[in-house]
């Protein structure tokens, strides 16, 4: 059948009719559309389900702020229920959540939702602007597949038992292949965290790369005086400010990793609490930070001629290792002279805070759920609330 041509069941080319019953009861007539290449539709269906998922801007707004500090959706329900005297099920707040997590994410991929801040604006004391990059990555639970395999058979036998209508099920979503997924996180920064732009993606590498380039491009990046990196050492962070083409001023590596990895040289070689031990971490760290790469670099290769047995030589050409490869950004002097910060303490915090809501005991996630609730959160760190609301009031979403 031509699509433009549909077959129309009950009065054609009449409007819906409504018709009062004797018993109270209003009784709707509809009009169903069906095209052999198009399929069927029923227009006042889809208007009245439309009608019926609604709920206000308001609510929306409130679930979402309830949902950072709750462990489950039927926490935020419950809250909900005393702050607002609402009561929605917990199925119902968890859709709407997760719904306006995603319409964060289609707006910011569209452009639509902007920074709430301008690099050139973050000035120092100095009159010379300075904005920090950094990235890392987290952990979060997903639920695999054999385990949604598993929940939908657990229904199934329930459904046999139960009388009466039974509602459709719905398709299950494909699952993760693990029961735990990293995600990345890329965040823009000024000296004093008064200003900040976190994005997270369930992206590989690649994606991460493109966030950065996006949100440097949206903060007028650029056009800082100082633009600073700030990460933890892991290759593909430095691979991806690269091939992203970012200008920066300086990277540097994050003191409190090449503090860990110092510390796990030390209880390989000295023990878990050697007193000579810890003073040669110290001294190593001392140098390090004040001194600089090479400095260090020797005083490993006097460690590694005074240490005997082939293991805990072996963590020592691992440790020189380590330092060897990313020389480039041992570089804590110049940084503390020129008033830099040489710590990536931000991001870590932001990696704790940002998949917060999605961690705990017994808690799995589809991957595009788990990244839509922790938009929003990275929304409400970015200070970029009030701006996601009015675009949502407008409709934008």
């Amino acid at each position: 059948m031509d699509p433009t041509t549909l077959k129309k069941k009950q009065d054609k080319g009449k409007a819906p009719r409504s018709t009062l019953s004797v018993n109270g009861r209003v009784w709707l007539q509809r009009r169903h559309y069906y095209s052999a290449t198009q399929g069927s539709s029923t227009p006042s269906d889809d208007l009245l389900d439309a009608v019926h998922n609604t709920i206000s801007l308001a609510t929306r707004q409130l679930c979402c702020q309830l949902n950072r500090a709750s462990r489950s959706f039927a926490m935020t329900a419950q809250n909900l229920k005393k702050a607002a005297q609402l009561s929605l099920s917990h199925d119902t707040v968890r859709q709407a959540v997760e719904d306006d997590g995603k319409a964060l994410l289609e707006m910011s991929r569209r452009g639509q939702l902007q920074p709430s801040w301008h690099a050139s604006g973050c000035k120092r004391s100095d009159g010379q602007s300075l904005v920090y990059l950094s990235s890392d990555g987290f952990m979060a639970p997903t639920i695999t597949d054999a385990e949604k395999q598993a929940r939908r058979r657990k229904v199934m036998d329930k459904r046999k038992t139960r009388q009466g209508r039974k509602p459709r099920l719905r398709a299950v979503k494909r699952g993760s292949d693990q029961r735990y997924k990293e995600f990345k996180a890329v965040m823009f920064y000024d000296q004093d965290m008064e200003h900040r732009q976190v994005s997270v993606t369930s992206g590989n590498c690649q994606a991460a790369g493109k966030l950065m380039s996006r949100d440097a491009w949206r903060l007028g990046f650029a056009a800082a005086d100082q633009r600073v990196g700030n990460i933890d050492g892991g290759p593909w962070i430095i691979n991806q400010i690269e091939k992203q083409k970012l200008k920066m001023t300086a990277v540097g590596l994050d003191f409190f990793h090449l503090s860990e990895n110092v510390h796990k040289t030390r209880r390989l070689i000295f023990g878990e609490k050697n007193p000579q031990g810890e003073q040669r971490a110290a001294d190593l760290l001392h140098t390090v930070k004040h001194e600089g790469y090479e400095p260090m670099r020797q005083k490993l290769m006097e460690l590694r001629q005074q240490t005997r047995g082939k293991a805990k030589r072996k963590e020592v050409d691992r440790l020189i290792e380590y330092v060897s490869d990313r020389r480039q950004m041992i570089r804590y002097p110049e940084f503390l002279a020129k008033g830099w910060q040489i710590g990536s303490g931000p991001m870590e915090s932001q990696c704790r805070v940002v998949p917060d809501r999605v961690k705990g005991p017994g808690k799995r996630w589809d991957t595009d759920n788990a990244q839509a609730i922790m938009a929003l959160e990275a929304m409400y760190q970015s200070q970029q609330c009030a701006a996601y609301w009015k675009l949502a009031m407008s409709g934008s979403n």
